[in-house]
Order: C-alpha cells, then sequence, then structure tokens
C-alpha cells in the first residue's frame, strides 16, 4: 500500500502538480489509481500512451527503491548461502552429535520400578475393554497370569 502511495506522488509529481495532492483532491484525481490501473478512457493512441507512462513511471519507481536500498548480487548471495549451509554442518552436526553421547554416557536412565505398583498408580475409573479387564494392553506378564488364572 505504500509503495502504491508513493508511486502516486511520483506521477503526480511528474505530471506538474508539485507538491503531494491531498485526500479530497486524490479521491476525484483518476491519476491516482490503487494496484490495478485501467487508462482513461480516451482514443486507443491515448490509452496505450498512458498506459506505457504507468509502466515508465512503476519501472522508476522500482529504480529509485533498488537505489536506495542495495543488495547484494546473485554470487553474493549464493556464497552467503554456502557459509550458513557449511555452518550448520560444521558446528551444529558435531554439537548434536557431542549431546546425544553425553546423553548416552553420563545420564541416568529412568525405567520403572521392578514389582507391584503402589495402589495410587493403578486406580481406573472403569474395567479396561478386553478380556483381561484387569491388566494393561501391554503388560504380558499380566496378560500371562490372568490367562492363567481363567483356564486354572
Amino acid at each position: 500500500m505504500a509503495a502504491a502511495r508513493s508511486l502516486a506522488r511520483t506521477l503526480a509529481v511528474r505530471r506538474g502538480g508539485g507538491a503531494i495532492a491531498s485526500s479530497a483532491t486524490r479521491a476525484t484525481n483518476h491519476a491516482f489509481r490503487s494496484v490495478q490501473t485501467v487508462p482513461k478512457i480516451g482514443t486507443e493512441a491515448e490509452m496505450q500512451a498512458e498506459a506505457i507512462e504507468q509502466v515508465r513511471a512503476r519501472l522508476a519507481y522500482q529504480k529509485e527503491v533498488l537505489a536506495a536500498n542495495p543488495h547484494k548480487s546473485h554470487d553474493e548471495e549464493w556464497d552467503e548461502l554456502w557459509l550458513w549451509i557449511k555452518i550448520s554442518i560444521f558446528v551444529g552436526g558435531p554439537g548434536c552429535f557431542l549431546m546425544l553421547a553425553k546423553d548416552a554416557a553420563i545420564e541416568e536412565h529412568h525405567h520403572r520400578p521392578d514389582g507391584p505398583l503402589p495402589e495410587y498408580m493403578s486406580i481406573r475409573a472403569k474395567e479396561f475393554p478386553w478380556e483381561c479387564d484387569q491388566c494393561p494392553l501391554f503388560d504380558l506378564e499380566c496378560w500371562k497370569a490372568c490367562r492363567a488364572e481363567k483356564e486354572g
């Protein structure tokens, strides 16, 4: 939206408007348009000339913007891209590997304690919906004991 306003100001200056037009003038003047432009009604040559003038004004504005904000060349952009890829691989990769090695070597692995669980860890509001309704799905020892109890 700001670019469209700036383009409109540029067009106003080039057409002899001098200072920036007021909002009332901007609303009535057809020289100020939104992003989509349509030539004024007139002969085909006039409409074509106005369309060409608008395109030239846009190109001039874009050149002004690029001149005010210089950017890197295509080769410099690729060099910077590969720099960050190398940093990611050669710094981040070994860092991740060292963290994994530290976790494997130093950190204590927490497992479920052997033996029956305390009562507060086996409170259920309703029974499980399978044949051994007191056994969790992957507790194989409980399943063996339940099946042995049902058979014997």
